[in-house]
């Protein structure tokens, strides 16, 4: 059997839905492709994702950015 191509246009909460509409099975392979030119803040977003493996929460995030922030600032007095 041929492998099918498609594109489908869905938001990240519906690509699941999306697939059972047509017919994909849970278990068939697929690719998924984020279109990077709407993302806002992509540097932000690939360093989460990072520290979301690493197995560290946005609290972690914030304390992260904050310590370097502190880091970087000039110390005044």
């Amino acid at each position: 059997m041929k492998p099918r191509s498609e594109i489908i246009e869905t938001t990240a909460g519906e690509v699941a839905g999306a697939l059972a509409r047509r017919g994909v099975s849970p278990d068939e392979r697929v690719t998924v492709t984020i279109d990077a030119d709407t993302d806002v803040i992509p540097g932000r977003r690939a360093s989460r994702a990072r520290i979301v493996a690493a197995g560290l929460k946005d609290d972690d995030i914030d304390r992260l950015i904050e310590a370097a922030r502190t880091e970087v600032q000039p110390r005044l007095g």
